[in-house]
């Protein structure tokens, strides 16, 4: 994957928000901020299992797992997992966009997805800078997370 290309999922979301009027962008990130999944029980009530992403506004947490069953021990696939509140719906359409467009895939793929996912989404003129800001921090944790992880799975096996 080039650095301007997208996976499958990602592109769809893409295309999505770019086949709308500029004012109507913030609306359709609105209604990806209802579609964000509920935690699994594991993570529903304890943030102190997830990661803070500090650099949001708001409080949203993050947990990466890599799912290495199967044929997928080279190239595991990545479950990502958000909570977001309510009151805080552009952070959850994020994290509702890179859920949607990254879980279940390979990490090789999620590692090359490329930093200005938030600006292909044409959102530049419907949010502040800050908030960009957030929603870039999130990609790189979720990649981060991904990375060490796998370099973990390295050492481990050495």
């Amino acid at each position: 994957m080039t650095t301007s290309e997208l996976p499958a999922s990602l592109a769809e979301i893409v295309e999505d928000f770019q086949s709308v009027p500029d004012p109507q962008r913030l609306e359709l990130l609105l209604e990806f901020s209802d579609e964000l999944p509920d935690l699994p029980e594991r993570y529903d009530g304890h943030a102190e299992e997830m990661e803070q992403v500090i650099e949001c506004q708001t409080p949203l947490f993050l947990a990466v797992e890599l799912d290495r069953s199967g044929d997928h021990s080279a190239d595991p696939l990545v479950q990502l997992y958000v909570a977001a509140p309510a009151e805080a719906p552009t952070s959850r359409g994020f994290a509702s966009v890179l859920q949607q467009g990254v879980a279940g895939l390979p990490a090789s793929t999620v590692l090359e997805v490329p930093e200005d996912l938030a600006s292909r989404l044409g959102l530049a003129k419907a949010l502040t800078p800050l908030r960009l800001r957030g929603m870039s921090a999130l990609l790189g944790r979720l990649k981060r997370n991904v990375r060490e992880q796998l370099a973990e799975s390295t050492g481990d096996q050495a």
